[in-house]
């Protein structure tokens, strides 16, 4: 398999044929845990050769093809370069080239209100390291004066070496910090997925988006991008042909979104923030729950409806958005932009609620006057049919091959890497050979996946307690 430029850069523009997504309804009593026996049996198919069966990690951590490596980068509650501790629950992450050997990673860290009382937070258990920190620089406490545990960390990797150089706190006192997106002038776009509103519990609202510079030594600024919305984000992704930023939401009745900055540059500045509908079908609904309202592959016209009263203080934006032409989308989540087309999950889409994704293409005047007489358009790439081929797709990412990586996230389960080629042909990365660990009794989801601007090595984030990995290998075996 040729891994040209050219070829990788063509390979990301061409349709994807997706299949075989599932996103299990939660529980409702608590999973059971697996123990490392259960994992190494849990059957997976892959659609091709790819690059072989997984082997199992004699350090039972992550289990990849013959001839893969993986090198754990860092960990919960490491020590970090600026006296605090690496915060859990590693989720949504970013991948920048400093120089020729040294890589910086942005990483989200979705911690809840509930985790300051476990200590999970960089400040450590009774926030006994808060006074380690710039308070000036930190977005919200609760009423008693605790900082609120979310937010980003900043990861330095030295991609020759195989270590990690340095890592520090650099957005501090959000909270649930799911996922996110690069941004092409070298930012990471934080997202909240909650609507936690001032009161007895924070100080300030949340909901918003956050930037953090890649190249941010310390603390940045909290400064809430509130023209990008208040709801519950997931994900951000940025199109460098236009300054867009689209952004999904991750609940069951959510929206899919755009916003038109003032300033490319500068997001602060504001804009204006839209929800996409269907051009056929007003208030249009693309889940399929009630039946197949259109088909894998099928593509739809698409219009954008402007959105009013985005803060969001009645935690309404997603029905007064549908009411006024948007569509429904099912659990927004993984996004990310590639081959100058968009793409997304929705995790309980479909007819048995098994998740879709989605493939967004622009229009050539995107957000402009001639938008109208040549819209974007909206294809269905896939509605799943076998959960061992595929299940619970979550954050998402085009590989330098082009091919798409895939999270997944399943209760209940084991959580594998997948890939899908160009051609729609799924295949196995790897596979989370941790059992459950702390109060969270199960096998971890995966998250954060991104690459090296080399293309030498892909990150992998074990979301609980929070390990990120940096994973090697012969990319260029592939066979289809």
């Amino acid at each position: 398999m040729s891994l040209s430029r050219r070829s990788l850069l063509s390979a990301s523009a061409v349709g994807l044929a997706f299949t075989g997504l599932a996103r299990l309804a939660q529980a409702q009593t608590p999973p059971p845990k697996l123990d490392a026996a259960q994992i190494q049996a849990d059957p997976y198919l892959s659609e091709v050769t790819a690059y072989g069966p997984l082997k199992a990690d004699p350090a039972g951590v992550f289990d990849l093809p013959e001839g893969f490596s993986y090198t754990v980068v860092s960990s919960a509650t490491d020590a970090m370069s600026d006296g605090l501790v690496t915060p859990h629950k590693f989720d949504g992450m970013a991948c920048f080239g400093l120089d020729g050997d040294r890589v910086i990673l942005t990483r989200n860290h979705e911690l809840k209100l509930t985790d300051l009382d476990l200590g999970r937070g960089a400040f450590g258990t009774g926030q006994a390291l808060a006074n380690k920190t710039d308070a000036a620089r930190v977005y919200d406490r609760t009423p008693q004066g605790l900082l609120l545990p979310g937010g980003v960390t900043r990861v330095t990797y030295d991609l020759k070496a195989r270590r990690i150089v340095d890592q520090h706190l650099a957005l501090a006192g959000t909270m649930v910090n799911c996922a996110g997106g690069p941004t092409p002038w070298g930012s990471w776009l934080s997202c909240e997925e909650t609507l936690q509103g001032a009161g007895d519990k924070t100080g300030k609202s949340h909901g918003w988006v956050f930037e953090v510079p890649a190249g941010a030594q310390g603390l940045v600024d909290p400064v809430p991008l509130t023209g990008l919305g208040r709801f519950k984000h997931e994900a951000a992704a940025v199109d460098p042909r236009t300054g867009v930023v689209y952004l999904t939401e991750d609940q069951a009745d959510g929206l899919f979104y755009r916003f038109l900055p003032n300033d490319r540059r500068d997001l602060a500045k504001g804009g204006r923030l839209q929800a996409l509908g269907f051009k056929d079908e007003p208030s249009g609904d693309s889940r399929n729950w009630s039946g197949a309202t259109w088909t894998q592959g099928q593509r739809r016209e698409t219009i954008w409806i402007d959105l009013d009263g985005t803060d969001n203080p009645n935690e309404d934006l997603a029905l007064r958005g549908h009411a006024a032409g948007a569509a429904w989308f099912a659990r927004g989540e993984g996004l990310f932009h590639g081959g100058g087309e968009i793409f997304f999950t929705c995790t309980s889409g479909g007819p048995q609620r098994l998740g879709q994704i989605m493939r967004y293409r622009p229009s050539p005047h995107e957000g402009q006057g001639g938008e109208k007489d040549h819209p974007g358009r909206l294809q269905l790439f896939v509605e799943p049919r076998d959960r061992q081929v595929m299940n619970m797709c979550d954050n998402i990412a085009v590989s330098p091959w082009g091919h798409l990586v895939v999270c997944e996230d399943k209760v209940g389960g084991v959580n594998y890497l997948k890939a899908v080629t160009p051609k729609g042909k799924i295949y196995t990365l790897g596979r989370n050979a941790r059992p459950g660990a702390g109060d969270v009794g199960v096998n971890s989801e995966l998250a954060g996946v991104c690459f090296s601007p080399d293309g030498t090595t892909m990150f992998v984030n074990v979301y609980f307690p929070g390990v990120t990995l940096a994973i090697t290998g012969p990319w260029g075996r592939f066979k289809g």
